[in-house]
């Protein structure tokens, strides 16, 4: 009664992790290759802060690790397709300004305040962290601005109410 084998239970499991990793086509990408390098170096500085004496600034890699993974969750299951509402471009962008200025303020304060080699360690990944974010954010703006250069956003304006000057529109000014 024990040798009981069920191999179709195993295999949705696998699909079901495979769906949630990127694919390789995305990891790939210059978009793919940041955003795991930001998830990457945001969870290094959380793990360095953690153990050292600069605890207190442990909230902000935290925050900037688990902005970056959904960021890469939504690119990699294709969510900002489907919600198409949501300006996900804008919302990447914002998330790397501030990202890279609260990682340049926090690393510079632990490099220059605390003396013991977690901190230490933490602002130096902090700084190179700056330097991904900062390349992220540059590379979206680049984006955005041959975007709305080419047009783009035609379809979103709201379109303008038809001009009546023929009307009785200056009936008001008396």
């Amino acid at each position: 009664m024990g040798d009981i084998e069920a191999p179709e239970t195993t295999q949705p499991r696998q699909n079901a992790m495979l769906s949630i990793l990127p694919t390789k086509e995305f990891a790939c990408s210059r978009k793919g290759q940041l955003l795991i390098s930001e998830v990457v170096l945001s969870f290094v500085c959380f793990v360095c802060f953690v153990s050292s004496t600069a605890a207190s600034f442990v909230t902000a890699p935290l925050i900037e690790f688990l902005a970056a993974l959904f960021i890469l969750f939504a690119y990699s299951t294709k969510i900002n397709q489907r919600f198409k509402g949501f300006h996900w471009p804008l919302t990447d962008f914002l998330r790397c300004v501030s990202a890279s200025i609260i990682f340049f303020i926090i690393s510079i304060i632990s490099v220059s305040k605390y003396t013991d080699g977690a901190s230490k360690a933490a602002g130096v990944f902090g700084f190179i962290a700056t330097i991904v974010f900062a390349l992220d954010f540059y590379f979206i703006f680049n984006e955005l601005a041959d975007f709305l250069k080419q047009g783009g956003g035609g379809a979103d304006e709201p379109s303008r109410p038809p001009d009546n000057s023929d009307d009785d529109s200056d009936d008001d000014s008396d």
